[in-house]
């Protein structure tokens, strides 16, 4: 179960449904629609009890807000994304505050406030799925990557980190085919699924956060 938590459970459904969606050739592909209240086309999964997800009110904006308490689950979409087209990826996130004294290197460290998953898939193959987590860290250096504590087929990277910007919206764009191709040193033009989670069940602590929409662009 936790080695599934390292890569999520997509990478699992995807290497058994092995669904075939054309990719998106679009400039701009909207993943998540969370200003207009939705979860269309995304998927619950729970590791380890319940992350309450729920939208609210931020800043004039409507958001979805996770909850952890001692938890582990998320939401995933299988999308196909043509990286040649559109390989940026857009979000933004908030929190509350960053958990503290976990080891984010280790089995029992990793937990985050946010997390957003980009994942190539295998297929049947799933010994070829790679997959990306950006992170708000409570410890790393910012701009950093590391393996994931559960298999070298997830790395990590910390796109923020520490408290200093808790409470403030943060805009984030990540280029998925480079960071891919720096990571795993391999071309990698395609990505299937993408996923968001919360979680602070390893650690038995309490995360708050936020996320806003997501899309892929050109540029």
């Amino acid at each position: 179960m936790h080695y599934l938590k390292a890569i999520h459970p997509i990478l699992i459904i995807l290497a058994i449904t092995f669904i075939h969606v054309s990719p998106s050739h679009a400039n701009k592909v909207k993943v998540a629609h969370f200003s207009d209240g939705s979860l269309s086309g995304w998927e619950e999964k729970s590791f380890v009890g319940t992350t309450q997800y729920q939208f609210v009110r931020d800043e004039g904006h409507q958001v979805l807000e996770a909850v952890a308490e001692g938890t582990a689950s998320g939401f995933f979409r299988e999308i196909k994304i043509d990286l040649n087209k559109t390989p940026y990826i857009n979000w933004s996130w908030w929190i509350e505050e960053t958990l503290q004294g976990n080891d984010e290197k280790s089995k029992a460290g990793d937990d985050y406030p946010v997390r957003i998953y980009v994942v190539a898939s295998g297929g049947l193959f799933f010994w070829r799925t790679r997959a990306i987590n950006y992170v708000w860290s409570g410890s790393q250096v910012e701009g950093s990557h590391w393996p994931n504590a559960y298999t070298a087929r997830a790395m990590m990277v910390a796109v923020r980190s520490g408290n200093a910007l808790r409470g403030q919206w943060m805009q984030e764009k990540r280029n998925v085919y480079e960071d891919l191709k720096l990571l795993f040193g391999r071309e990698i033009t395609q990505i299937d699924a993408v996923a968001i989670m919360s979680d602070a069940d390893n650690s038995g602590g309490r995360v708050r956060a936020r996320y806003g929409d997501i899309y892929f662009s050109a540029k």
